[in-house]
Formats: structure tokens, C-alpha cells, sequence
């Protein structure tokens, strides 16, 4: 799918950038990216800097970041315990991608 010309039948299943766009796509994921992009963070700084998120929600976005291998869950042994996600190097791509689509999506003449 690197090119422009499509020589076969794709489905949006066998589509990357579909699948892709459908992942990143669900409610909440980009401004998890978006916060984490910037570095680590507790789990009560991103549920202050996401109002209307709600805790299960955000523990699903996380859970589902960290199996797909874009954020790190760090547990330091401190009483009570702290945790901290990090982005991943590629979660850091697809955070870089993301501030991409928002300047094309903030510039003139586009109307999403």
C-alpha cells in the first residue's frame, strides 16, 4: 500500500491505514497520544487534563496503547505505589503523525 496506484482488491480490514485510522479514530486515543507526547505522565494528570473522560475509559485507551505497544506502564515500588506512562518511540511516530493531521486540519479551506 505504499504507492498511489492500487493494483489489487483491498478491504478496509486489509487496509493499514484504515485499520490505523479506526484505532487511532476511537474517541479519547488522540488526546491521550496528544498529552503523552509531551512526556510522562500519572494517570490523575491525564484524567485532570482530559475533563469529561471517564476512569474506565481512560484505563481502556491506556490498556489498549500499552498492547499495541505505543505507551510504556511504569510501577515505581514508592508507598502508595506511583505508575507513569510513557510513549513508546513509536507511539512517539504516530504522536508526531497526529500534530501533522492537526496543522493539515487546522489550515484554511479544510472543512472537517
Amino acid at each position: 500500500m505504499g504507492s498511489t496506484q492500487v493494483d489489487t482488491v483491498v478491504t478496509p480490514e486489509q487496509c493499514p491505514v484504515t485499520r490505523a485510522l479506526t484505532f487511532v479514530g476511537s474517541r479519547w486515543t488522540p488526546l491521550v497520544i496528544f498529552h503523552l507526547n509531551a512526556g510522562a505522565r500519572r494517570y490523575s494528570e491525564l484524567q485532570r487534563a482530559l475533563p469529561g473522560i471517564s476512569p474506565k475509559t481512560l484505563a481502556d485507551r491506556l490498556q489498549a496503547l500499552e498492547h499495541r505497544g505505543l505507551l510504556t506502564r511504569t510501577v515505581y515500588p514508592d508507598k502508595p505505589p506511583r505508575v507513569e506512562y510513557t510513549l513508546t518511540d513509536i507511539g512517539r511516530q504516530l504522536g508526531q503523525i497526529l500534530d501533522s493531521v492537526s496543522d493539515w486540519a487546522e489550515q484554511p479551506g479544510v472543512d472537517i
